[in-house]
Formats: structure tokens, sequence, C-alpha cells
């Protein structure tokens, strides 16, 4: 969920785009920026996950949440940064997730049809903005959400090594292009 939603959801009413809104919103941004940035380490296999599934010719495309800024210090963190084609960010869309925009706006920047692609996530929103967007998506366990608000991706595994281990039998085995959501 975006933080565009989060306010809203914890105290309705209350809405990011004016004050006080605006400030929780700004002081959450520099919270996650001084004090959680640091600590995050990319999950167990997603370095070789996004080789493979670039090795297979497919393209990695990145549709998150996240502001531009957050998304590159989080892709650095793990030298992701090489390994993905196109990124599509809260700043490409009107709506976050749960809404379909950030990932139809993957798709046209990186002119696939959702048809041939396959999302990877590991919340609900991540599921339910694929399937909004028409897209099929993988679930990540990893990402510590309750396995049962998982239950309605085509496929579940524990994290991207575990998808790295089953490309040839999961959904990624018959799709050209890839989206995932950190």
């Amino acid at each position: 969920m975006g933080g565009d939603r989060l306010i809203p959801a914890l105290v309705p009413g209350l809405s990011d785009d004016r004050e006080p809104g605006r400030s929780i919103a700004a002081r959450r941004g520099a919270i996650f920026t001084e004090r959680e940035l640091g600590a995050i380490r990319p999950t167990r296999g997603a370095r070789e996950l996004l080789a493979a599934v670039r090795s297979r010719g497919a393209r990695v495309v990145v549709a998150t949440s996240a502001k531009r800024d957050e998304l590159d210090s989080l892709l650095a963190r793990g030298d992701l940064g090489p390994l993905v084609d196109v990124a599509s960010t809260s700043d490409d869309a009107d709506a976050s997730k749960p809404a379909p925009d950030i990932v139809e706006a993957a798709l046209a920047k990186a002119g696939v049809a959702a048809r041939d692609a396959v999302m990877a996530g590991d919340t609900t929103y991540d599921i339910e903005a694929a399937h909004r967007a028409g897209v099929a998506c993988v679930a990540l366990r990893c990402g510590g959400n309750d396995p049962a608000t998982l239950r309605d991706a085509e496929a579940v595994y524990d994290d991207p090594a575990g998808l790295s281990d089953a490309l040839v039998c999961s959904p990624f085995a018959w799709s050209r292009a890839v989206s995932t959501a950190p």
C-alpha cells in the first residue's frame, strides 16, 4: 500500500495532500530514509533471480509504490539497479497499489502487454494491483505478510531464491516480461 493510502487507512478523513497529513507523510519519508533504509538488505536470492530472469531473455520491470529516490536507494542496497530494465514508481501514477496505475505505467514504459507479463510481489496489494492490470502474480512469503493474504496469487514461493529455483515450472516459464515489486 502506497503512502497516499496509508494515512487515510490509519486515520479516516486525513490525506497527505493537505495538513496535517502532508507533514505526517513528509516525516514518514524522512524516518524511512534516516532509520530504515540503512538496515534494508536484499532478500535471499534477489540478485540471482533478476539475473536468471534476464538470462532467459525476459526484461525486469519494477512497479513500486515507492518514490523514485527511494527506489534508487533500495536498488543500490543490493546492486540491483543494473539488472532492472525499466522502473515505474508512485511518481508515474495517480494512485498507488492496490490500484493498477503503477503496474499499468510499468507495462507502458516497457512496451509490454499485460498478458505477456508476470509480477512478483510480497503483499496482497501487489497481487490485487497486478490482477486489476490483467497481469499474473507470483507471491513471495519473505515480505512477512500472513500467507493467507497471498492466496490469490497464481503461485507462492518462500523468497526470490525459491522462485529462482522454480523458474522452469512457475508462471515465469511462459512469460516474456517480468515485473517485480520491491
